[in-house]
C-alpha cells in the first residue's frame, strides 16, 4: 500500500522486546519513513509499526510479532523458495508479492531485520543475495 493511502501519519509505537529490536533497525536505514501501523478493522487502534521507502512500502510489524514485507513476487517467490519466508496468507492473488515472517526470539529479530534490508536494497535498486 502507498504511504498516502495509509490515512493518518503518527510516529510509531514502543513495540515489546524483541519486535522494538527489529523496528529500530529498520527505522535508522537511510531514508525510511515510519509510522503508526493502524489495524485494518478499526482504523483508528494501533496494530503496530510501518516502514516506508518513499511512498513504497517497505513492511510492517504488528504487536502480535507477525511481520509483513511488501515485496516483488520473483524475491517473494525466492524467499518462500527457499524457507526463509511464508507466503502472505491474506488478500489472495493481489498480495502474491508479500511475505511474512514470525518475530518470537532474538533470533527471529536478527533474520527479520535481514528481511527488511533485503527489501530495502531491492527499492534502493541494489541487489543482495540470499543466504
Amino acid at each position: 500500500m502507498k504511504l498516502e493511502a495509509k490515512g493518518r501519519h503518527i510516529p510509531p509505537p514502543t513495540l515489546q522486546q524483541p519486535l522494538e529490536r527489529v523496528s529500530l533497525a529498520v527505522q535508522a536505514l537511510p531514508g525510511v519513513i515510519s509510522a503508526t501501523h493502524w489495524d485494518l478493522f478499526r482504523p483508528t487502534v494501533p496494530d503496530g509499526a510501518d516502514f516506508y521507502v518513499g511512498e513504497e512500502e517497505l513492511g510492517h510489524i504488528h504487536f502480535s510479532g507477525d511481520m509483513h514485507l511488501a515485496t516483488s513476487t520473483p524475491l517473494a517467490q525466492a524467499l518462500i523458495a527457499k524457507g526463509l519466508a511464508r507466503k502472505f496468507r491474506y488478500g489472495g492473488p493481489a498480495y502474491a508479492d508479500w511475505t511474512e515472517f514470525t518475530i518470537r526470539t532474538v533470533k527471529d529479530a536478527a533474520h527479520a531485520e535481514w528481511l527488511f534490508l533485503l527489501n530495502y536494497r531491492r527499492l534502493k535498486g541494489e541487489t543482495m543475495s540470499l543466504r
